[in-house]
């Protein structure tokens, strides 16, 4: 397929629409991130189906590996569709006892799903288990419900429709007044207003300009960034798709360290897939524009995450910061002007444009507006992704949804932001996450890394840890 119209993607949605709409079909949303594949998910969505197959049910049943569906600790997981019944901790030993009972018995199998460690009671639906019910998923929208490597499961969530609206619908001052009425900040630890950014980008007057996102997530801890592009990889190039249509530019990068093979993957594929639909490259849908992305495979310096470096790096040098002025949306990539994002903060933007900007600005708190993806790991139970509105405490993200310190010890301290941020100590624990109210503690937000601490941690050892 080549040069998608808007009406074509309308066509895709319908078409596709039950697939991810579970509408049909029992499927086995099998989780294929990282985690879940680095305890054998793979092996196991070959032995299930093989067993379904066995059996001869393989036309009313479809196996599909989602990206990461963010309860790393409980992997490999297994979400049965339309009835959202959660299982976890699978093996292969486990196969042939699950499709018997829950395909062919319709009898959920006990053992197997989430018991509340306070009061012992098996909770089956994904939906009532506190890990899920206490998220906002925007940015993580499509965790566990699409195959990350089908562009027409994208365009069934409305993917894309984003971007036509943006190069078919709206200007790029439209695009601009959306994301200032949206208050999003950078997701990559500076809070920097978005908008702005993109505002001075899009006033230079040379003809070559770029978009770049920041793919090179380094701070300990962290594993956001990885997940988004392995479960929803075509949010990002929407959103720089929109970014580039905003400030005009005509080439992309995704800078990506090679230590995250599934997200090159994947990310490669989406462009691939995205390049047959003529989403990327000259005159897309009709439009006029023209866009296309390549990915950079960075060697995993620390400090090419800083952006001066990290376009240095591109550009074949040593990935060294400069000083600034000038800035790089004045002076960026070869001394073009260029525009800088996160992952996390370019997967909001289809959202923002979609939605609009007041929309997304009534979650939060008055300066830190959304939601904000944390990787949730160290002495808590429930170690995983997890996204919260702005504001929401510390305490709320750490006991609610991490489920508190096991083994009964006390908590200690998190720590925020990585090695340029600080730990909160247990006395603020009902701090609001939010870039100020962080700030004001002595920790930043960082990109999302938090780590938990329980009282066996030495805070010497943790600042020997990060300084080393």
């Amino acid at each position: 397929m080549s040069g998608v119209s808007l009406q074509d993607l309308r066509n895709i949605k319908e078409a596709t629409r039950h697939r991810v709409e579970f509408t049909r079909r029992t499927c086995l949303m099998l989780c294929g991130g990282t985690g879940c594949r680095s305890t054998g998910s793979l092996e196991i969505k070959e032995a299930l189906q093989e067993e379904i197959n066995s059996r001869g049910i393989q036309d009313s049943v479809d196996v599909v590996e989602t990206g990461c569906n963010g309860f790393c600790a409980r992997g490999p997981i297994l979400v049965v569709q339309p009835q959202d019944i959660f299982y976890q901790n699978l093996t292969l030993q486990d196969i042939p006892e699950l499709v018997q009972e829950q395909l062919v018995n319709n009898n959920p199998l006990l053992r197997l799903q989430y018991k509340d460690p306070v009061s012992k009671q098996i909770l089956p639906r994904q939906q009532d288990i506190p890990f899920f019910a206490h998220q906002l998923p925007w940015v993580l929208r499509n965790k566990g419900i699409i195959d990350p490597e089908s562009i027409d499961q994208y365009i069934a969530r409305d993917g894309y429709f984003a971007a036509a609206m943006a190069l078919l619908e709206l200007t790029p001052e439209d695009i601009l007044q959306q994301m200032q009425k949206s208050g999003l900040r950078g997701r990559g630890g500076a809070g920097f207003p978005v908008h702005l950014k993109w505002k001075f980008a899009f006033k230079e007057t040379s003809e070559v300009k770029y978009v770049i996102c920041n793919a090179d997530e380094g701070d300990p801890g962290a594993f956001m960034d990885r997940s988004i592009l392995e479960a929803n990889p075509h949010s990002v190039l929407e959103g720089m798709l929109i970014a580039a249509r905003t400030i005009n530019a005509g080439k992309g990068f995704i800078y990506c360290r090679t230590e995250y093979p599934l997200a090159l993957e994947r990310v490669q594929m989406a462009i691939d897939r995205a390049r047959e639909y003529g989403l990327l490259g000259s005159d897309i849908m009709g439009s006029g524009f023209g866009f296309d992305l390549e990915i950079y495979q960075g060697a995993g310096a620390f400090v090419c995450g800083e952006e001066t470096a990290l376009m240095r790096s591109i550009e074949g040098g040593r990935g060294m910061p400069r000083p600034r002025p000038p800035f790089p949306t004045q002076k960026g990539l070869w001394d073009r002007p260029t525009v800088l994002n996160n992952v996390e903060t370019l997967a909001n933007v289809p959202l923002i444009i979609l939605e609009g900007g007041d929309w997304y600005a009534g979650v939060g708190t008055e300066n830190s507006k959304g939601t904000k993806v944390f990787a949730l790991s160290g002495d808590v139970r429930n170690i995983g992704l997890v996204e919260v509105p702005m504001g929401t405490s510390l305490r709320s993200i750490i006991f609610d949804i991490g489920g508190g310190i096991p083994g009964k010890r006390d908590f200690k301290a998190v720590q925020l932001g990585g090695p340029s941020g600080g730990c909160v100590p247990a006395e603020q624990l009902d701090l609001p996450v939010d870039y100020e109210a962080i700030s004001r503690a002595g920790a930043i937000m960082g990109s999302g890394g938090m780590i938990v601490m329980d009282q066996r941690t030495c805070m010497v050892d943790m600042a020997r840890f990060f300084m080393e």
